[in-house]
């Protein structure tokens, strides 16, 4: 079930190069067009990974606007903080690669400049241009989109669960230690848990014209009281579904020794489950409401510095090069993610594990980004442990929302 890159891209380079020089006569703006007539020089980091994956685009800018391109191989641990650090001395790049929840830290120290898609953000999943938009303004070019999904093990449990429920039911039935895993460990992991609050109506924040509004906590509402008396009633004191003693390690093993035919986990996981043999299915996350689930979305994407002195080149290459669908292409590739561009994902989605992905995908909701999410992170899986744990839930989620709401005032 792995993705064949052979079978997603008969292009080689040359032909990505053509397709990206007709998409940038096509769409490319005269401020562009001058801007590139001056020369100069584009600095781009990017992932280690994705250097290859990004050279024909490249190559293909500098034949065409001649504007040398230069990528340069980083760290993704050091990308961050390099770029937060350098941009103010003149010293940074003029686009860096990363990932939509650094918006609020970059925007709130002045190091990234907006981004103008123009029409072509019709043309990207909502879910991605909606992480890329930061206080109403567009700050990135998205090329991927992340999120979780249950992976099951379709020769010990043949058809999709219809519920949380059924889920827990379909594992019993087929006699297995864990019906269900999902990675939890001594302080939570309310990333892998959000898809069942949301279901209960209790997202963290609420939302506005700008997108996520930091003065409207939502954790603490009626259904974040309920999903907490849910949870309670799947922990160590009752079914026991939830266990804080089940961490990634053992989630995984479990899984890829059949103990286990369902686990909630993200695309990073599938390659080891498909290498031990699982005959791997990918299933929307199994409500235990009537209402959806709905994961974080985690959309990685491209800045442009607030300190480039090419910005306007910088736009064009990131909107007429980087966003094709060649290119798009290329990146999943390199990184086996669901590509942001609508019709690259419809491409990818071929393969039946992105596929499956895609679908869970178009429920999800992006991970905020705002500076206030610090605040609910320090708090928030600890308190779900908790309460899995046997803790109050009620009195445990009203401390967890006070807490919260007292760190987002200061």
């Amino acid at each position: 079930m792995r993705v064949n890159k052979k079978s997603l891209l008969a292009v080689g380079a040359a032909a990505v190069v053509a397709t990206l020089g007709l998409a940038a006569c096509s769409t490319g703006s005269g401020e562009a067009d001058e801007a590139a007539a001056a020369g100069g020089t584009l600095t781009v980091w990017v992932d280690a990974e994705r250097v290859d994956a990004l050279q024909a685009a490249a190559d293909a800018y500098s034949e065409e606007k001649g504007v040398e391109v230069e990528l340069v191989g980083k760290d993704n641990a050091d990308i961050k903080d390099d770029f937060i650090q350098q941009v103010p001395t003149g010293k940074g790049p003029d686009i860096t690669m990363g990932a939509h929840d650094w918006l609020g830290e970059l925007s709130t120290n002045g190091v990234v400049a907006p981004i103008e898609l123009g029409d072509s953000a019709a043309d990207y999943l909502p879910v991605a241009v909606d992480a890329s938009t930061y206080e109403g303004t567009t700050y990135m070019l998205p090329y991927a989109v992340e999120n979780i999904a249950v992976l099951r093990n379709a020769d010990l449990v043949p058809e999709a669960a219809t519920s949380f429920d059924d889920m827990v039911a379909k594992g019993q039935a087929a006699g297995l230690a864990h019906p269900f895993v999902v990675e939890q460990g001594a302080e939570g992991n309310p990333y892998h848990l959000y898809p069942f609050q949301t279901a209960f109506g209790a997202p963290v924040f609420g939302t506005n014209d700008e997108g996520y509004d930091p003065t409207d906590l939502q954790l603490g509402n009626a259904g974040g009281e309920e999903f907490a008396s849910w949870l309670g009633a799947q922990g160590k004191n009752g079914t026991g579904n939830f266990n804080t003693d089940i961490d990634g390690d053992i989630a995984k093993q479990a899984f890829l020794d059949g103990t286990a035919a369902f686990w909630l986990t993200g695309p990073w996981n599938v390659g080891a489950a498909i290498d031990g043999g699982i005959n791997v299915a990918i299933d929307t996350v199994p409500s235990p409401t009537a209402e959806a689930a709905q994961p974080f979305a985690g959309v990685k994407g491209f800045f442009v510095s607030s300190e480039s002195e090419n910005k306007v080149a910088a736009n064009d290459f990131l909107v007429n090069y980087i966003g094709t669908e060649d290119v798009q292409l290329e990146l999943f590739e390199a990184g086996n993610i669901l590509p942001a561009l609508s019709a690259a994902a419809e491409t990818a989605s071929s393969d039946p594990i992105i596929e499956g992905f895609a679908a869970v995908g178009a429920e999800a909701v992006p991970m905020p980004a705002i500076p206030a999410m610090g605040s609910v992170w320090e708090y928030w899986g600890i308190a779900q442990a908790g309460v899995i744990n046997g803790a109050d839930p009620v009195a445990t989620w009203q401390k967890l929302t006070s807490d919260v709401q007292a760190a987002i005032s200061k």
